[in-house]
């Protein structure tokens, strides 16, 4: 396994996200790097840190441990936010780090179902104490909707022909593992096996098992009574999909209505955007960790009136 997980944009989330003395959210802290540098730069700094992987939760609050009564944690999901931030004060933020990718600690735990680079039970369940795992959802899914979850969330191109696949072998209990699975991916989505259609249909059910995009939407609504006038957001994303939804929610303007049309039809938006281009990693960062390749950072700052 992989040593401590490198927080990905760690700069350029502190340049956007660094706004004086007040409380801050993590909403996905980790393993607590962007938490730590952040409770670093500035005495001021208290930080509610939330995750919804207990291990994870347990890893931050050893790393966190040494900044005291400056951090609480919560177990929590995105749609379990609102009443977390309730029942520990409800103060609004300063800002608040959205990072939707996984540690380096989830991906390489063979236990956790997550990679296909190690064979492992077919789970892929960000929080392993609560839900079903994939293998036992699939069996009881239907084609139809594994279909669509390959096509919305994976961009998979035989979506039909492989859920069809998938389905079937999980009713037969052929599909407990994530070799299984990934050998099946490459049998059935045709021509040469290749490591990204497998990272493809392995998204896009993690998605599905652990309900991500539902979670994403729901916080995106949330966050604009949760914010002081002034708070700054940034979401770190690693799925084009994801990235998509934070601009038109946070931009105030459904995704499926098109540039085109005129601005009365948009929603009037509480947010200024600070980041109108995306920001990506460096070629420094990504050769030096890799994993980073994907990520897109935006940053919004709540408008005072």
């Amino acid at each position: 396994m992989s040593g401590r997980h490198e927080p990905v944009l760690l700069a350029e989330t502190l340049a956007f996200l660094r706004n004086g003395a007040g409380l801050y959210l993590d909403a996905t802290v980790g393993d607590g790097g962007h938490a730590e540098a952040l409770l670093d730069s500035d005495p001021g700094v208290r930080l509610f840190a939330t995750d919804r992987d207990p291990g994870s939760l347990a890893a931050a609050r050893d790393r966190l441990a040494r900044f005291g009564a400056r951090v609480s944690f919560a177990h929590a999901t995105f749609r379990e936010l609102p009443e977390a931030h309730r029942d520990a004060g409800g103060e609004r933020f300063a800002g608040a780090l959205l990072d939707l990718g996984l540690s380096s600690r989830q991906i390489d735990d063979p236990q956790r179902g997550i990679s296909f680079a190690a064979d492992g039970p077919l789970d892929l369940r960000m929080d392993p104490t609560r839900g079903t795992a994939a293998a036992a959802r699939l069996a009881d899914a239907d084609a139809d909707v594994v279909a669509d979850v390959l096509r919305r969330l994976g961009d998979v191109g035989p979506a039909r022909r492989l859920a069809r696949a998938i389905t079937a072998a999980a009713r037969d209990g052929r599909l407990s593992s994530t070799r299984a699975l990934a050998e099946l991916v490459d049998r059935t989505w045709g021509g040469p096996p290749h490591p990204r259609n497998r990272a493809r249909v392995f998204q896009a059910l993690r998605m599905w098992v652990n309900e991500e995009r539902e979670d994403l939407e729901a916080v995106l609504e949330w966050l604009p009574v949760a914010m002081r006038a002034g708070g700054i957001v940034v979401t770190l994303a690693y799925h084009s999909g994801e990235d998509r939804c934070i601009k038109y929610a946070l931009r105030g303007r459904p995704e499926t209505v098109s540039r085109r049309l005129p601005e009365p039809l948009r929603v009037a938006s509480p947010w200024d955007e600070l980041t109108r281009r995306v920001v990506v990693p460096s070629i420094d960062e990504v050769r030096a960790n890799p994993r980073a390749r994907s990520a897109r950072l935006r940053s919004f700052r709540r408008r005072v009136s």
